[in-house]
């Protein structure tokens, strides 16, 4: 039998399936949701931004049903969204604003989107770029950091521009083809009594007329503004001849007069450890003598290794210590006793200091010479080993040579060295290590000191065989000098071109001075040679020194061996006996001498004794030339309750200041005298240290010419201008 469908029924399934099967309006990708969203983009790049910028992009978000979803948005720092919260239209689309706040270096976060039950991510990237501090070569020329490439881009001022002249003696700059020119300033004041000038640094400078000294030392020269120079009575009652506290001779009312010294006026001055001596009863009495304030006394964790044992750069102090619980290192301290750093050495090995410059400390190390950096936690910059300078690595086991004096540093940091090697020393056989054997040959040689090719080398001189302890000095000009154990003075004559090529010119008779000390200092032109002769630098004259001038028997010492900066005098140390029997010297009886020696005759111009008391052994430790024509030394004494330490300053022949270090050092290991300052590396109580002391008011180290034993406090062995 057939079965019927009632018409209707037929409708309600027809509409039914109708219903069922439609999907209308709905994203094909997403299984019928009637509400989502997606991003439109995976990563967003912000690109360059220079550092502390801000910096927008946006990220589009698409819905991907009918109905609009609330979206929340959160990013990682440096980056941000400007709005937490937006809505994504049914059907559309909304930008989200995100932020990149740049700072130095690369930088990569995450946008985060969450709604209609579901979370997306996108990748944001960025780099910030610090710009470069753009100097323009000239006043005129401008310089900016361009961002794209990352470097300055420098360029022109227009013609007729504005600009600020480098030299201050010129006004109203503009520029013309790149040049700042301006009009001349004029400095005239209108004034005859004054000397009128422009200094390019300065602007307009005046000094005093200088009028003639008057042949009365009771009159001074003065300018008067309408009669020119004159002379006038010079102020009563100071000195205008020999003074003592008997006997002075004053002006008075413009004549010079003896008369009886008062009592009260000052005889010597103050110094660092003693007030002024006042006249009294025809007598300079002085008050008692204290010991040398002390500025700080820092403990320097060790024992100090070789010589130097302290070197002196810009201020900053060098040291190298073994021992402790760091192993060998080298230390450095501020000038006001700081610590700076501690640079262990990287096998644990010694290290002696050498000489210091802004280039770095150089060092003498097992394998060669080192550097390390004076600035910074002090790490080693470059390293030369002996097969680098010249040593021949098939030779067999052997150890290099070369000490403060053997090394120079010239003006573009380079390392001048002379270099020795030779065998290992013997062991025996129960198990000690015998004594170092001489060296077998010897090398000048140039190391680079400064950039990427530092510690290589760039010039050098023959390899010969070892003639003995030189020394090595270099001038203003950057020439060098070698004395050499043979007795040969020889100059370094460099390519003009800048090649490799080093020729060597012997000066003097006979190639150099027939005998003398390993000792070599040179200023002023000249040079002093063997603590024996004198010599004009550039190879012309020479002159011995007169060791046999006085009444007593003189033996030289190599060092400290010190040159004024005009060439004359020299300062030179002796050792002295007065016994005319032949036998030798006792301790007691054997004395140190200080000589000023006129550099062009040779001659003495005065001499004094430097040990603190004529009739108490001693030693001299160190000295330097003082300004104003002194020379500062560092001695002490054996005394019955121990060694003490004083600092002394000679002028003329005359000791003008004797000051103790406080205490009983047990060792002095080395000095230095810097600006106004000494600093000392001793023991006490069997604790190595570092201590500084004021020299007094007014007493500074004259920095030019050859100050100190090696010319500089850094040992630099370089002329000072």
């Amino acid at each position: 039998m057939a079965s019927r469908i009632h018409p209707g029924t037929s409708l309600l399934v027809a509409l039914v399936l109708s219903v069922a099967g439609c999907r209308c309006g709905d994203d094909p990708g997403v299984g019928g949701a009637r509400q989502g969203f997606r991003p439109q983009e995976e990563a967003v790049d912000f690109g360059r931004a220079l550092e502390g910028s801000l910096t927008r992009r946006q990220v589009t978000l698409v819905a991907t049903g009918r109905a609009s979803v609330a979206v929340k948005a959160s990013s990682d720092s440096p980056f941000t969204v400007d709005v937490a919260e937006v809505t994504v239209p049914g059907s559309g689309t909304i930008a989200v604003d995100v932020d990149f706040f740049a700072g130095n270096g690369a930088a990569e976060g995450t946008l985060t989107l969450t709604g209609a039950g579901r979370t997306e991510t996108v990748r944001l990237t960025g780099l910030g770029v610090r710009p470069l501090n753009c100097v323009p070569s000239g006043p005129c020329f401008e310089s900016s950091f361009d961002l794209a490439t990352g470097t300055c881009v420098e360029r022109a001022l227009g013609d007729g521009a504005t600009c600020i002249p480098t030299s201050r003696c010129q006004t109203n700059g503009r520029c013309e083809s790149g040049a700042c020119v301006g009009a001349q300033r004029s400095c005239d004041d209108d004034n005859p009594c004054t000397v009128d000038g422009c200094s390019p640094t300065l602007g307009c400078v005046t000094s005093p007329v200088a009028c003639p000294v008057p042949k009365n030392p009771c009159k001074v020269g003065v300018c008067d503004r309408d009669d020119g120079c004159e002379e006038v009575d010079a102020q009563d009652f100071i000195p205008c001849g020999p003074v003592d506290c008997k006997q002075s001779n004053l002006c008075f009312r413009g004549s010079c007069q003896e008369l009886p010294t008062p009592d009260g006026m000052v005889c010597a001055p103050a110094t660092a450890c003693q007030g002024e001596g006042t006249c009294q009863d025809g007598r300079c009495e002085k008050p008692d003598a204290g010991d040398l304030p002390v500025d700080f006394s820092q403990d320097l964790g060790g024992e100090p290794v070789g010589q130097p044992a302290l070197l002196v750069q810009e201020g900053a102090l060098f040291t190298s210590v073994c021992g402790g619980d760091a192993g060998c290192r080298l230390v450095s301290f501020t000038q006001g006793g700081l610590l700076r750093y501690e640079s262990p050495y990287p096998d644990g090995g010694s290290r002696t200091l050498l000489a210091a410059s802004d280039a770095g400390v150089v060092v003498l190390a097992p394998e060669g010479l080192e550097s390390y950096a004076p600035r910074g936690p002090g790490a080693r910059q470059w390293e030369a080993s002996w097969e680098s300078m010249g040593a021949d690595a098939d030779a067999g086991a052997w150890v290099g040579h070369v000490a403060a004096g053997q090394v120079a540093l010239n003006s573009s940091g380079e390392v001048i060295a002379h270099v020795a090697w030779g065998g290992m020393p013997e062991v025996d056989p129960d198990g000690g290590v015998g004594p170092l054997p001489a060296p077998s040959r010897e090398r000048w040689v140039w190391l680079s000191g400064r950039g990427e090719d530092a510690g290589s080398l760039v010039r050098a001189g023959p390899v010969e065989p070892w003639s003995g302890e030189a020394r090595v000095v270099v001038d203003m000009e950057d020439t060098a000098f070698r004395f050499t154990g043979s007795q040969r003075l020889e100059r370094a004559d460099l390519s003009p071109d800048g090649g490799t090529e080093v020729s060597i010119t012997s000066l003097g008779k006979d190639g150099g001075v027939a005998q003398g000390l390993a000792s070599l200092a040179v200023a002023g032109g000249r040079l002093m040679v063997g603590a024996r002769e004198f010599y004009v630098a550039d190879g012309g004259s020479q002159q011995a020194v007169d060791w046999d001038a006085g009444t007593r028997a003189l033996t030289p010492l190599a060092e400290p061996a010190l040159l004024t900066a005009g060439g004359t005098p020299g300062y030179l140390f002796a050792q002295s006996c007065d016994r005319a029997d032949g036998l030798p010297c006792t301790p007691e009886e054997q004395r140190t001498v200080l000589r000023a020696v006129d550099s062009e005759t040779g001659q003495v111009s005065w001499e004094v004794d430097v040990l603190p008391f004529a009739t108490e052994p001693g030693a001299l430790h160190d000295a330097a030339l003082i300004h104003g024509g002194a020379v500062g030394v560092l001695s002490d004494t054996e005394r019955p309750d121990g060694r003490q330490v004083w600092l002394q300053l000679f002028a003329q022949g005359q000791k003008l200041m004797m000051c103790p270090l406080p205490g009983r050092p047990t060792v002095v290991a080395g000095a230095s005298f810097f600006e106004d300052k000494l600093l000392v590396v001793l023991e006490r109580d069997g604790v190595w240290k570092l201590e500084s002391y004021g020299m007094g008011p007014g007493i500074q180290v004259e920095p030019r010419g050859w100050p100190q034993r090696h010319g500089t406090p850094g040992a630099t062995r370089r002329e000072s201008p």
